[in-house]
């Protein structure tokens, strides 16, 4: 298979992990649904392998769910805006992001997120107190090149075109679309586990709301899978869901922690995924921890993508 296209770099993306977590998500399944979407990465990876009927991308930040519409729906458009953006940079390169970053805070317009985003160190996404992006530029490189973004932005068009709804809502209202043959995969905001306002996030989450969320799902018997909690070394992130809901939970290897390595400590990240009781029923082999083939790094949380 050819690789799978992501236009969105997006640190917090489990684009390395998709083809781990879809082998919890059953063939044939009527609808994906993603709540906290992020750069749709499960979404992607899933209707690259044709595993649902129909997708929903939602997330609250609503520049970003409408920036996946754009590339869904008008992917020329939405390739060439980038491309254009992209050629103006070449003076003062620094001096352009600023403008842009200056002129999306201004006004919300999700073409100008797509270039941030492709620029921005490492993918980051940083707000500060008054949720504006605040994220720097990497000095070292310019971004995604324009070709290489139409390439991604066709791909996804092409696998997700007259398929998908986009929504940008409180993660509640869309859950209760979900029925008995979708799937909801949860990737919800780190901090709202524990509690503290995190730049990383537009908005987080209440830990008691979302366990609430989810003991209602297990009334309606939804499918569904959930991204919340980790650990690297001894060190846990998150707090772990109450066994009272009877999930399922496997560690998956993320690989050696990047920023573990650089202080010298050889730490692997590993990160929790729960599965509903509903989804174990269907499932035909028994979850099991991930580990990765020997040899082989991922660098977490941080993107693949080609610069100029």
């Amino acid at each position: 298979m050819k690789s799978t296209p992501h236009p969105i770099q997006y640190q917090g993306s489990k684009r390395n992990l998709a083809h781990v977590i879809l082998r919890y998500i059953p063939q044939n399944v009527d609808c994906l649904i993603e709540p906290f979407a992020g750069s749709a990465a499960i979404t992607i990876a899933a209707a690259a392998r044709q595993i649902a009927k129909n997708y929903l991308i939602n997330d609250l930040n609503r520049p970003l769910a409408e920036l996946l519409r754009l590339i869904v729906e008008f992917p020329v458009d939405t390739a060439s805006f980038y491309e254009k953006v992209w050629n103006e940079q070449h003076g003062d390169s620094v001096e352009h992001y600023n403008r842009v970053r200056a002129e999306f805070n201004r006004t919300q317009d999700p073409r100008l997120f797509l270039y941030l985003l492709a620029r921005c160190v490492k993918g980051s996404v940083r707000y500060n107190a008054d949720g504006m992006f605040n994220q720097s530029p990497d000095k070292r490189r310019h971004g995604t090149l324009p070709h290489t973004m139409r390439t991604n932005i066709y791909g996804v068009s092409a696998l997700l075109k007259n398929k998908t709804e986009f929504s940008s809502l409180d993660f509640r209202e869309v859950l209760v679309k979900a029925r008995k043959n979708d799937l909801v995969y949860m990737d919800p905001p780190y901090q709202g586990v524990c509690g503290e306002r995190d730049a990383r996030y537009f908005s987080g989450i209440n830990h008691e709301e979302f366990v609430t969320a989810l003991v209602e799902l297990n009334r309606r018997e939804i499918s569904y899978i959930v991204s919340y909690d980790g650990r690297r070394g001894d060190k846990t992130f998150g707090v772990l869901l109450p066994d009272s809901l009877e999930l399922t939970r496997v560690e998956l290897d993320a690989g050696r922690s990047s920023q573990a390595t650089l202080l010298g400590r050889d730490e692997v990240t590993y990160e929790s995924l729960y599965l509903s009781p509903t989804l174990t029923a269907k499932l035909t082999h028994k979850p099991t921890d991930y580990h990765q083939p020997k040899m082989q790094q991922y660098a977490l949380l941080e993107p693949l993508t080609e610069y100029a």
